[in-house]
């Protein structure tokens, strides 16, 4: 699936050497070339463990990109709202990663299951808007305790490493946070198992 070498190094943006090996262990043996290369058909078996990991991915991937995007997009417009950026940017964030996270899942089910372009984001949106929201609830409620509990009298803005560091690691706490959403949208067969 196409989608998923977008997916790979956007997820290495917040989990390093930890997504590096994720692909390496789970995601080329997915690929077509490594298919050709060691002439088999289908993937290799792996644990569940490591397909709801690339289902959280996928989900993570969507968020991050959209998060990327509007946190600039707030910064750049100065956009305040009660003397913090904070709402604004979660308004932003949820928003653009609505949006791409939808479009990431389309490329994924609409191939596999065979759909139109609206039954594949019907689908899409089923699939993703879970996961999705599970994701940014752990995001946001980091970078709420970052901005009103650890820095508050100084706000956290996207133009400094410092902010950047506090988004991985609470773009860290998203991915636990929708591993239970994703188990059970892949148990259900509303996610795909990738």
């Amino acid at each position: 699936m196409g989608i998923m070498e977008a997916v790979w190094p956007i997820t290495a943006l917040y989990f390093g050497p930890a997504a590096v090996w994720m692909y390496w262990r789970y995601g080329r043996p997915n690929s077509r070339r490594w298919l050709r290369q060691h002439q088999l058909d289908r993937p290799p078996d792996k644990p569940k463990w490591a397909t709801t990991a690339i289902g959280v991915s996928h989900c993570g991937a969507g968020c991050t990109l959209g998060d990327i995007i509007a946190e600039f997009a707030v910064f750049a417009l100065g956009v305040e709202l009660l003397g913090r950026a904070l709402l604004p940017e979660y308004i932003g964030d949820y928003v653009a990663a609505l949006a791409l996270g939808i479009l990431f899942q389309y490329y994924a089910i609409a191939p596999m299951r065979g759909l139109g372009f609206r039954d594949g984001m019907v689908a899409a949106a089923k699939a993703d808007v879970l996961s999705l929201t599970a994701f940014e609830v752990g995001l946001f409620g980091w970078m709420a305790v970052m901005s009103f509990v650890l820095f508050p009298a100084s706000p956290l803005h996207p133009d400094t490493a410092a902010y950047w560091f506090l988004m991985q690691i609470g773009m860290i706490i998203g991915f636990a946070t929708a591993w239970p959403a994703n188990v059970w949208l892949i148990r259900r067969g509303i996610k795909e198992a990738m």
